[in-house]
């Protein structure tokens, strides 16, 4: 019986990589992770060995460091956009026909110095000193089939909580339901969003302003998560995503997958105390997991289900 070839791809997968930006008395930072998948005519390297066909991983892991050096990297999206376009369009014989480019943004913002303390004359002006900020990772996958361009930016590891204004109640319930309905509880989640630009790529198109429209979508779902009355989280889920619709033009999907994690009262009457909604137990897991699509009417999802 024969056998067939079936789809492969190959790269170098988590190149880290941290630009200095050295043009001005207070340098910028871009802390990446940048993973590089390729797609072509390989099925002489698979069936025969022949490697002519074949652009080395390192080759891959030295483009993105020379490229980082020689266009700078202003953003995540506009990096892997120049990435994926170099490998599909400038490799010799035109063997690869298809790059996907994922990329980790790790933020950085500036350690403040009062001046009564500085080191230096001019320390807190240059700014050179920084600390990890937040917990949440920046997100892009940028894909090139050498005709079209597919951003799908996000966020990972965002844990947000709402102590209040949730409910949980009216649902089905059989032999084997414990949980008991809920009118006032807390509501956390550590989310992770991501969100498809309808940005093509093609002769004239101007990209988006990428780090603006990050941030203003973080913002979105953050705001959504806060001023929505919660009666489920697959509720907050829609709101979330609808409100970055409603707000943002140049997105046209956005998919979240929201772990519930669970806060259960403890039982405190065995020690003559009354727990008023006060104090709980932060379980780890098991948890709920929320996963939803909000997108726009007439688009076509492409954003894959994990």
């Amino acid at each position: 019986m024969a056998h067939v070839l079936g789809q492969n791809q190959y790269g170098k997968a988590e190149n880290r990589i941290v630009r200095v930006q050295r043009d001005s008395t207070r340098h910028e930072i871009k802390d990446l992770n940048v993973s590089v998948s390729l797609q072509g005519d390989f099925e002489d390297v698979h069936l025969t060995g022949s490697n002519a066909n074949c652009l080395p991983t390192d080759t891959t892991k030295n483009t993105v460091y020379a490229f980082a050096k020689e266009h700078g990297i202003e953003s995540a999206e506009a990096f892997g956009v120049l990435l994926a376009r170099h490998f599909v369009d400038d490799t010799e014989r035109g063997v690869v026909h298809g790059a996907r480019i994922r990329i980790e943004e790790y933020a950085w913002e500036r350690i403040r110095t009062p001046d009564s303390s500085a080191r230096f004359i001019g320390s807190e002006e240059l700014g050179h000193s920084f600390v990890r900020s937040g917990q949440e990772v920046r997100t892009t996958e940028v894909v090139y089939d050498g005709e079209r361009v597919r951003v799908v930016s996000g966020l990972k590891d965002l844990v947000v909580m709402n102590s209040t204004n949730s409910e949980f109640w009216g649902y089905i319930k059989d032999r084997y339901t414990t949980l008991q309905e809920a009118y006032d509880r807390i509501l956390a989640t550590q989310v992770t969003a991501r969100w498809a630009y309808g940005f093509t790529g093609r002769d004239g198109e101007a990209q988006p302003n990428w780090n603006r429209s990050y941030a203003q979508a973080r913002r979105h779902l953050l705001e959504a998560f806060a001023e929505t009355y919660s009666y489920s989280l697959q509720q907050t889920l829609h709101a979330m995503g609808t409100r970055v619709l409603n707000n943002r033009p140049e997105v046209d999907e956005v998919r979240l997958e929201l772990p519930n994690k669970h806060h259960f009262l403890v039982d405190l009457e065995p020690f003559g105390l009354k727990n008023e909604n006060e104090v709980y137990y932060a379980a780890d897991r098991m948890y709920g997991l929320i996963e939803g699509t909000v997108h726009r009417e007439g688009v076509t999802p492409v954003i894959p289900v994990a």
